[in-house]
């Protein structure tokens, strides 16, 4: 089973946003919701790498208020960290098929590296 490996889920609100992550580290992160089960949903997989991960995170608070009930968390090393454990996510819980994500996770500027499970 594909795990998100990040801390939470936690109320996606600006008030938990703020009391929960730093105010300078990059990372990743899911939004979504929880199911009748009480197991955490994904319905979204991203990252932040030139903003602090804080600020990435409260720029979706509006978006689906209907979906997007919590948010998990994970800080990255790396801008080029940040972006492989995107793609992981990405591909690990149904790119664009399941997911609200547009597109693939896009590549960093001025970095080669492509995504290690489909190569784009």
């Amino acid at each position: 089973m594909a795990s998100l490996d990040m801390f939470g889920p936690y109320s996606f609100d600006k008030e938990t946003i703020d009391a929960t992550l730093d105010d300078e580290s990059i990372g990743n992160y899911a939004l979504g919701h929880k199911n009748d089960d009480g197991v955490f949903v994904v319905n979204y997989v991203g990252r932040a790498t030139d903003q602090p991960l804080k600020d990435r995170i409260k720029q979706h608070l509006g978006e689906k208020p209907s979906k997007y009930k919590l948010f998990k968390y994970s800080y990255a090393d790396t801008a080029k960290n940040a972006y492989l454990k995107e793609c992981k996510n990405y591909h690990d819980f149904g790119e664009k098929d399941l997911l609200e994500n547009d597109y693939h996770p896009a590549k960093l500027p001025d970095d080669e590296t492509k995504c290690p499970i489909c190569g784009e």
